[in-house]
Parts: C-alpha cells; sequence; structure tokens
C-alpha cells in the first residue's frame, strides 16, 4: 500500500501540531518549514484537515492552526481513509487502453479493496499523538523558533550513561 505526497503531508503536519501542546496556533508557514514541504502543499493539507474537522484554525496576525480535539482522538488508519480519494487499486475502467475485459465479477479489485482496508485497520490502533518524540521534534520545535519543552512531552535530559 502506497501513500500520496498529500497524505503524507496531512500526517508530517498533525504530527508537528501533536508536538506542540496548543497554547499558541502554528502559522501554515512554520508548519511548512517544520515539515520540510512547499507552502502552497501544506497550506491545502491543512485546508483538508480543517474541513475534516481535525485541526481549527483562526485567522489574523495571531491566528494560525492546531488540532481539535477530534485531532488529538484520531489514529493514523482513521485520517489516511478520510484523505484517500483514490478509487479502486487497479485501474480496471476507462484509462487510455479502455476498460479491463476481466472487469465482470472480478476477484482481483475485492481482494485488493480488503487488503487496503487490511493495511488501515492495522493503523486504526496508531494514535498519531503517539507519535512525536522528543528526539525527533525537539530540533524541529527549536528551528521554528519555538521552546522543545513547549511540545506536549519534555526533553529527557542526556544520560550520565551515555557515551559518545
Amino acid at each position: 500500500m502506497r501513500m500520496t505526497a498529500f497524505e503524507d503531508v496531512s500526517l508530517r503536519a498533525l504530527m508537528l501540531l501533536s508536538a506542540v501542546d496548543g497554547s499558541e496556533p502554528l502559522a501554515t508557514r512554520a508548519i511548512a518549514e517544520g515539515v520540510g514541504t512547499p507552502y502552497n502543499h501544506v497550506s491545502k493539507a491543512v485546508l483538508r484537515l480543517r474541513e475534516l474537522g481535525l485541526i481549527e484554525s483562526t485567522r489574523g496576525r495571531s491566528g494560525g492552526v492546531q488540532l481539535s480535539d477530534a485531532g488529538r482522538n484520531a489514529t493514523v488508519g482513521s485520517v489516511l481513509r478520510a484523505l484517500d480519494t483514490r478509487p479502486d487499486l487497479p485501474e480496471c475502467e476507462g484509462g487510455s487502453s479502455g476498460d479491463c475485459p476481466l472487469l465482470t465479477q472480478c476477484g482481483l479489485r475485492s481482494a485488493l479493496r480488503r487488503a487496503r482496508e487490511a493495511f488501515y485497520r492495522e493503523l486504526d490502533a496508531v494514535k498519531i499523538t503517539s507519535l512525536p518524540n522528543s528526539r525527533q521534534m525537539g530540533p524541529v520545535l527549536v528551528q521554528l523558533g519555538l521552546s522543545p519543552s513547549m511540545g506536549s512531552y519534555e526533553l529527557a535530559a542526556p544520560s550520565a550513561e551515555t557515551t559518545v
């Protein structure tokens, strides 16, 4: 199963927003910088995530976006399922070569549909807020001018046992 670039950007944006405690909304430009994706791609993802109720946005100078209650409880599977606009995995109908002559009662389409649902079902157990960690998000938050302790976790101090 392959994710689209749009799904990838959307998940990255949600992960970044879940790493921030929500006391201050993040601007879409800051999200784009934090996830390493062009602004126009992130702004489209933010718009769709807002339509899905996963984020809340405020306009204006001190505005931005933050996770909604639904976004804090969302799973990777539910988000990918909501963002997936692709029809069937195989191109059975239309296309440059016309309809597949094997289309009638095709077992491949239903098998691939079940496989896609199994993929989502496996990811239904993974909450988006459980994904970010201090090692991953600390440098990103610093790059954005945010305190690493501002996130929903505290950066762990290096252990005395750590060797270099």
